[in-house]
């Protein structure tokens, strides 16, 4: 009789561990479809789809020049532009300076140029297609072509998404073809290397990165150097940075970027966002939800480790150099093929990292992996800083016995 009521008590039991093990499967299984449903919906939810990009530049005496093209990426909606204006500012040592100036704007759409001058036209960009805008800023400031240029876009879009403003800036550097360091610093490193940090003028998404880098440093390695350069210049060279206007930010980053450190680039909305559009909702709850667990039992980072170098890499405002202080940078792309290319030019090994004030060291990629530890150890003082040194660029050079 004993028995007998044990096994049932056991049977009872497992019924009950069965039904609870169902439950969850069941939980996971309807959460990760409604997770796939909302991240479709962010995905196909109506938004905008021009950008701009950038065309070419030149600073004359009294004479700005700008082209650029807006684009409509769309295969089947067509967007207003009912507003745009550029605005122009000149850099001076960490400042921007108004600059008294006379614009005028023209527009090309394929079919007609027209001479806008001072205002804006509400202008129609078809799906599929585009349009050229030329900018011609006429200064009194006789010292423009001796100033780089802080280019501000406003503009704004109208469709089928509603109404949104969007602002794209661009560095319109004087000089653009003098790729001479302004100065070279020495910095102490162990005892067999020593450490050598460019500084450059402003760096912007005209300075094509391998091109640049090589022309800065030709004349400065040697034959057994290792060449490093920091993921946010990289980034900023390649157009990978947005101003937080530009993102529509959903409730779902307003909730998750609670989870995080404030001092961390996803504890904003803006940049939680980013990652959202990069990899989904769906993929960051899971992650967020296995880091939690592990970081109960001591082990950290598995968030970052599920979401990828991404999530690791974006630089939130304030996070770099002025005038970039109030966009979001993303993380460079293209990483191995910059490094391999780079290290071919100049006959170098040539590696891309992120390095903090706090002895943080991640090389993100290098020509040569047999060089890592070395590279941790004499970048472990950050030798290109993280405010305005603008030395994006360091060398690690063995000491001559």
């Amino acid at each position: 009789m004993n028995i007998t009521v044990l096994f049932l008590k056991i049977i009872s039991q497992i019924k009950i561990e069965i039904k609870m093990m169902l439950f969850i499967i069941y939980f996971i299984i309807i959460s990760t479809i409604i997770l796939l449903i909302i991240d479709l919906i962010i995905i196909y939810f109506p938004k905008s789809k021009l950008v701009i990009i950038p065309q070419k530049y030149k600073i004359n005496p009294n004479e700005v020049l700008f082209e650029f093209q807006i684009i409509n990426q769309s295969n089947n909606k067509e967007t207003m532009v009912p507003h745009l204006d550029i605005e122009l500012n000149g850099l001076d040592d960490g400042n921007l300076i108004n600059l008294p100036y006379k614009k005028e704007i023209i527009i090309d759409d394929g079919m007609t140029i027209q001479n806008l001058k001072n205002y804006w036209k509400t202008t129609i960009v078809k799906s599929n297609s585009f349009i050229k805008v030329f900018f011609k800023a006429n200064t009194r400031d006789a010292l423009v072509e001796n100033k780089s240029i802080w280019l501000k876009i406003n503009w704004s879009n109208y469709g089928h998404f509603g109404f949104i403003k969007k602002q794209n800036c661009f560095l319109l550097r004087k000089n653009n073809t003098n790729y001479k360091a302004l100065k070279l610093i020495n910095i102490p490193g162990d005892n067999n290397y020593s450490t050598i940090a460019v500084e450059t003028e402003i760096l912007g998404i005209f300075d094509e990165p391998v091109k640049t880098i090589s022309n800065y440093c030709k004349d400065i390695v040697k034959k057994g150097d290792c060449l490093i350069i920091g993921e946010t210049p990289l980034a900023i060279m390649q157009g990978r940075y947005i101003n937080p206007i530009n993102i529509r930010y959903s409730f779902f980053a307003k909730l998750l970027c609670y989870f995080f450190h404030p001092t961390s680039s996803l504890a904003t909305a803006c940049g939680m966002q980013i990652l959202i559009n990069k990899i989904g909702i769906t993929r960051i709850i899971y992650a967020l939800t296995i880091g939690i667990i592990f970081k109960f039992i001591g082990i950290k980072g598995i968030f970052y480790r599920l979401t990828g170098k991404e999530s690791a890499l974006i630089d939130d405002i304030s996070g770099t150099t002025f005038p970039y202080d109030k966009s979001i940078v993303k993380g460079p792309i293209n990483l191995k093929r910059f490094c391999d290319d780079l290290s071919k030019r100049l006959g170098v090994d040539v590696a891309i990292a992120d390095v903090n004030d706090l002895g943080k060291v991640k090389i993100l990629e290098t020509s040569n992996k047999s060089n890592l530890k070395i590279l941790e150890r004499n970048l472990k003082n950050n030798p290109a800083g993280n405010d305005d040194q603008k030395t994006p660029i360091v060398i690690i050079r063995k000491n001559m016995i």
